[in-house]
């Protein structure tokens, strides 16, 4: 049988991220099982994470998994074996599942050639992060319902450095939502299809969820903005800019505050950054548990 990866949101087809959100759904009910009782689940995360390696890491325990977390500062890989050789020597212990985190993009694919067990991406640099798209748009259809035909999103920030942003891009246009990329001109991609636009305050006035990104400072290869403070002036949601406009605020994290969302928006009652952190751990459930039981 074809072992089946999870390196991007192409790797799910429609049905199949329908019956992973039915799962998800029976988990945040409480209907959980130790569907991974005796499984081995590895992490190896090559770039800093909090909420998803937690994340990762709970639900892989709440569904009586054993958990194995790599220390890349203390592994093999920082006296120079390979990512290849670290894979493949990972593999022989015979885990049932590898998350992969790493600042290269592609990596998690390519290490997929080296295992015998399912790899999980968990984020490879501006490329793809799949279960962060899946657990967004979990969060938005608990909110709006399943059909988002008629729903507008405003992707906020700097998109050209964000994986989340690819990811999500894929995913929710798959399933129907009109998509508009709000930034400045150096932080949109070169190319792209979708709506685009530099002026924040007009677009929220038409859109039914914004989603707030980070401004990727450790991949710019140079200073992108005179400062944070200068971009957060044109490109921060306010109290101001949003006012009682009826809408879903979202972010991947960490949030910038006051950069990226100022905290009287992240204290809102539209603001669902924490249901998407809760949400995130059933809907990592839902993935493990269908990719290492397929």
């Amino acid at each position: 049988m074809e072992i089946k990866h999870l390196t991007n949101t192409r790797d799910l087809k429609s049905d199949e991220v329908e019956k992973l959100f039915e799962k998800a759904k029976e988990y945040k009910a409480g209907k959980i099982k130790k569907t991974l009782k005796d499984k081995l689940i590895i992490t190896i995360f090559f770039e800093n994470s909090t909420r998803t390696r937690s994340s990762f890491e709970i639900a892989a325990k709440n569904l009586g998994a054993n958990v194995v977390s790599l220390n890349v500062a203390t592994s093999s890989s920082s006296k120079g074996e390979t990512l290849y050789d670290t894979a493949a020597n990972l593999d022989a212990m015979n885990p049932h599942a590898i998350v992969v985190r790493h600042k290269e993009a592609g990596v998690p694919k390519i290490l997929s050639n080296y295992v015998t067990c399912p790899i999980i991406n968990a984020g490879d640099g501006s490329f793809a992060h799949p279960t962060q798209a899946l657990l967004d748009l979990f969060t938005i259809r608990e909110y709006l319902g399943n059909d988002l035909k008629t729903k507008k999103i405003a992707i906020v920030g700097d998109i050209k450095n964000s994986r989340v942003a690819n990811s999500n891009i894929e995913l929710l246009k798959r399933f129907g939502l009109d998509i508009t990329l709000v930034a400045p001109p150096q932080f949109l991609p070169s190319t792209t299809k979708l709506k685009t636009s530099h002026n924040l305050k007009k677009t929220i006035k038409e859109v039914d969820i914004v989603m707030s990104l980070r401004t990727q400072t450790e991949r710019h290869t140079s200073q992108m903005y005179a400062s944070l403070k200068d971009y957060a002036s044109d490109f921060c949601i306010t109290k101001e800019v949003v006012g009682d406009k009826d809408i879903l605020l979202l972010h991947p994290g960490p949030v910038h505050r006051n950069i990226d969302i100022d905290d009287a928006m992240l204290s809102d009652p539209r603001c669902k950054v924490l249901k998407q952190v809760e949400n995130g751990v059933y809907v990592r459930m839902a993935v493990l548990d269908l990719f290492i039981n397929a």
